[in-house]
């Protein structure tokens, strides 16, 4: 069936738009990693510039200091404790009708990246930590689909487009000439827990987010309507209150090294080699536990809910059960999703997180 064009006409008037541009971008599928500050702004502008099918994986829900600079969200959401993945998909259905949304309400792991990549033309970071951008600096090697990089924290945002090198050397980018380093090329380890500033330890202006967030999604869709040459080679480096801006050639860092991801082809992070089972949160005080469920594949809500009125306020969904627990004279905030993840708040310490889990629902 024939589609209305006709609320992309301002944009198709640009040059390597038109028509055919604009059918390509209807006929595209993204995966949006993350729908915090950066995700909402990616998944907002993508869904207005028509792309076809969006993917939105998120594992968090709202709260009241998201709303500073995640432009999707409302005070209503974060009073519904609506998932940010389902919040997004809500929201983008009445900004634009044409476009379909997948929202994932789960971790972002090894286990599931590929799956959540399927048939996509390209990966838009909008995550808050290195071991989850590596993962899908490997799963978009591996895969062949170009990544989006992207990080703001404090005033100080990067984004950079990885176009990467396949075996065959015969995607669309590589025969323009314009392949890229992956992000393994620049950076061969992640950083260690602690010594990169977090939004709760740096803060975050709204404005870089938006930034960086604008200029991923001007990249992204230069990928997905095939003007390979226009897509920028340098990593770029923005700092909003200092006023400066920061262009690093990094095309050599291919030829030069000796990457394990994509001249290796070794995916160490896709194969779960430092994968954690508890992450600390940004910005949260919280800790997040990956669990094994019940036979079934569901945690019981009922049940759960039905133990956990005894220590404090209950409230569920059917996407999520939250309790507020006194432990030892602190204040704890338990949220149980149904595949088996929890979020602890109140802590820091995976121990600790661990120890109110086991006490409250179980081992």
């Amino acid at each position: 069936m024939s589609q209305d064009l006709s609320r992309y006409h301002r944009q198709m008037l640009l040059p390597g738009f038109g028509e055919d541009g604009q059918r390509k971008l209807l006929a595209s599928k993204v995966l949006v990693l993350g729908c915090g500050a950066l995700g909402t702004v990616i998944a907002n502008l993508l869904a207005r510039a028509g792309v076809g099918h969006l993917v939105i994986a998120d594992r968090d829900f709202i709260e009241m200091t998201n709303l500073q600079r995640q432009v999707l969200f409302d005070e209503q959401d974060v009073k519904d404790a609506i998932p940010k993945a389902e919040a997004a998909r809500r929201r983008i259905e009445q900004i634009n009708s044409q476009v379909k949304v997948t929202a994932v309400i789960d971790d972002i792991n090894h286990a599931n990246i590929e799956k959540l990549a399927e048939g996509c033309d390209a990966i838009i970071d909008g995550v808050d930590n290195f071991e989850t951008r590596f993962l899908a600096n490997d799963c978009a090697v591996k895969l062949g689909i170009p990544y989006i990089y992207g990080g703001a924290v404090g005033t100080v945002g990067m984004t950079y487009a990885i176009l990467p090198h396949t075996p065959t050397g015969d995607s669309p980018w590589e025969r323009a000439g314009v392949a890229t380093p992956c992000l393994r090329c620049i950076f061969e380890q992640a950083p260690p827990p602690g010594m990169n500033p977090t939004c709760e330890t740096a803060g975050v202006l709204a404005p870089v987010v938006s930034i960086i967030s604008s200029y991923e999604v001007s990249e992204a869709l230069k990928v997905l309507t095939g003007n390979w040459d226009a897509v920028c080679p340098t990593m770029l480096s923005i700092d909003t209150w200092s006023n400066t801006v920061k262009q690093f050639k990094v095309r050599r860092a291919y030829d030069v090294g000796e990457c394990v991801c994509c001249k290796g082809r070794r995916f160490e992070h896709l194969e779960g080699k430092y994968s954690s089972a508890t992450t600390t949160l940004c910005g949260r005080n919280a800790v997040q536990l990956s669990q094994p469920t019940g036979a079934n594949g569901k945690l019981d809500f009922d049940r759960i809910a039905e133990r956990l009125r005894a220590h404090g306020t209950v409230t569920a969904s059917k996407f999520m059960l939250r309790a507020d627990i006194k432990d030892n004279g602190q204040q704890y905030e338990l949220t149980l999703f149904t595949d088996g993840r929890a979020i602890v708040k109140g802590t820091k310490e995976a121990k600790t997180a661990k120890s109110i889990y086991a006490k409250y629902v179980g081992a």
